[in-house]
């Protein structure tokens, strides 16, 4: 228990010491970026699924005939 404790008492301050964040207004900046592409992705991946169901769909009520 006490290796764990330590592991995490050295990890924090490793955080705290060695690590370069970057600046707050930049982080804003791209954690919007990656949700307008996230949510662009996911409408054009919903978009293809669509059009793909409707063609299979289509298909099977052509075969089944």
């Amino acid at each position: 228990m006490a290796a764990l404790i330590d592991y995490i008492k050295e990890s924090y301050g490793e955080l705290r010491s060695n690590v370069s964040w970057t600046p707050r207004a930049e982080a804003q900046r791209l954690t919007i970026v990656v949700v307008v592409f996230t949510v662009l992705f996911s409408l054009a991946i919903w978009g293809v699924d669509y059009v793909f169901s409707g063609v299979v769909s289509r298909y099977f009520e052509l075969v089944k005939k």
